[in-house]
């Protein structure tokens, strides 16, 4: 559920800064950073080995979501029995990727910050996207 808050508020995001798609992409990646940086108080070292597992979990988390979306797209009203089924099964098999992936990044950051810090990530993660929405809500 939190990830597709995630992926919401993500393309939600943009609006707010009023960029092009790369530019509101970074912008929002550097407000992230600065946030989970601050709210896990990750020191040098740890944020040096912390980001690019994190980054990697959510560029597969990203992919994983794109497939899922194109495969969704547009069908819901022209759609036989069979379509459905294949696509709820694909929708299924993601997210069990995705559950994956999100157990992958808890063993691998285990070697990298404490388990305080992780459960603090899974809160951090809720409370940055909850805030860029709030954001983009106020700019409307």
């Amino acid at each position: 559920m939190k990830t597709k808050i995630l992926l919401i508020a993500l393309l939600f995001a943009g609006a707010v800064f009023g960029q092009d798609n790369s530019k509101k992409a970074d912008k929002i990646k550097s407000l992230k950073v600065a946030f989970f940086t601050s709210e896990l108080q990750l020191t040098p070292e740890e944020s040096a080995k912390f980001w690019p597992v994190y980054n990697e979990f959510e560029a597969r988390q990203r992919d994983l979501r794109k497939k899922e979306f194109g495969a969704r797209r547009g069908k819901s009203e022209t759609i036989s029995d069979k379509e459905a089924s294949a696509i709820l099964s694909q929708m299924e098999a993601n997210e069990e990727e995705l559950l994956k992936l999100r157990k992958k990044l808890t063993s691998d950051l285990r070697q990298i910050i404490s388990p305080v810090k992780i459960l603090k990530l899974k809160k951090a993660e809720g409370d940055f996207n909850r805030k860029l929405l709030k954001q983009y809500r106020a700019k409307r």
